[in-house]
């Protein structure tokens, strides 16, 4: 790697490990209290937040290694004179020692669970497509990016399989709030329950009030909450019913060039059990686009603070509308990579779901 990568890469360890310890450190001065007591605080907030990361057994030796870094000295034994030779023990050296075997034991968790996380990885690619299914009538096109290895984010593309179907396809995308673990695992026995209910003969509406009920009853009262754009779409007639939960709006370009927004529905899933959905339905046309994303493409920021914004996903619509679903998505994320440049990691998963309507 050349020296700007590797300064790049470290930057964005360093901001993500601060990150972690610094969530429970009141950074902002106190009224009153002098910048330099203030400057003491935070280091002592700061240290006792890493500390709290660690282990009791790998606390004490954390902190009997730093006292005998900073303060211990060293121990003589022998004589110094012509025929006897000295010998100098430093118990700095000791407390150096003992700072490497903690660093080697965080090591060796961090290899074990970013193999866990590996495994983890690959079975949530198991659970949504990995190329995008043949939907008469359409071209389909999706792309993600978890902001650590494992994502909240769930997309999906799939046939309804109820009696009373009638060849529609269920299109998902749906964001878990939060990212990690937690949120991968709530994803998880989303697409299970989705895939479970929409193969009963529900309209849209149920389906969704369905899904709510169950996201409620492992929600931890509203805290882990999915927002979701669900749409059921008939091949035949082009009709497109779909149900906004809480979900950034979806954009539907016309082949005019004018801009829709999807907004029609109700709440994220899991805030209220008897939250009550409104279904929409609308007609798509021969060249018309639609782009299904979560909050993490829109709110992507550079190194300025700077928010990717819906305004860009709309350009890149507008430019690329001759292009195939494929090409055009691999533009916008190379947009996005542009706009982000070193800025990582991610501060959200990132997904989104091109469609385009075929002539």
């Amino acid at each position: 790697m050349e020296l700007n990568q590797l300064w790049s890469q470290f930057r964005a360890d360093a901001r993500s490990s601060y990150h972690l310890y610094s969530r429970n450190v009141e950074l902002k001065r106190p009224p009153g209290v002098r910048p330099g007591r203030h400057f003491f605080s935070v280091a002592r907030q700061f240290f006792w937040a890493v500390l709290e990361q660690l282990s009791p057994a790998r606390r004490v030796i954390l902190l009997i290694g730093l006292v005998l870094l900073v303060f211990a000295g060293g121990i003589a034994f022998g004589k110094d004179s012509e025929q006897v030779k000295v010998l100098i023990f430093d118990f700095r050296f000791l407390g150096g020692l003992l700072l490497l075997v903690v660093l080697l034991l965080e090591i060796g968790d961090r290899v074990v669970m970013k193999r866990d996380l590996q495994i983890a990885r690959e079975i949530q690619l198991w659970l949504v497509p990995g190329t995008p299914p043949e939907v008469p009538g359409v071209e389909i096109a999706f792309a993600t990016r978890p902001a650590n290895t494992v994502a909240g984010d769930y997309y999906d593309v799939f046939p309804r399989s109820s009696p009373s179907a009638n060849g529609t396809f269920l299109f998902a995308v749906a964001d878990v709030a939060g990212k990690s673990i937690p949120a991968a695992l709530l994803m998880a026995s989303f697409q299970a329950s989705l895939k479970a209910l929409s193969a009963t003969p529900n309209s849209l509406s149920q389906l969704v009030d369905g899904m709510n009920r169950y996201v409620c009853t492992n929600s931890q009262g509203g805290r882990r909450f999915i927002t979701a754009l669900l749409a059921e779409y008939a091949p035949g007639t082009r009709a497109l019913t779909y149900i906004n939960a809480g979900h950034n709006a979806p954009l539907l370009r016309r082949s005019s060039g004018a801009i829709e927004r999807l907004e029609t529905g109700g709440l994220p899933l899991g805030v209220q059990e008897n939250a009550s959905y409104e279904a929409a339905t609308i007609t798509l046309q021969p060249h018309d686009w639609l782009a299904i994303f979560t909050d993490g493409l829109v709110e992507a920021a550079n190194a300025g603070d700077e928010e990717y914004g819906e305004q860009r996903v709309i350009y890149v619509l507008q430019s690329g509308a001759a292009d195939t679903p494929t090409a055009l998505i691999s533009r916008m994320m190379v947009n996005l990579d542009l706009f982000v440049g070193n800025n990582l990691p991610l501060a959200d998963d990132i997904t989104c779901m091109l469609i385009k309507v075929k002539s």
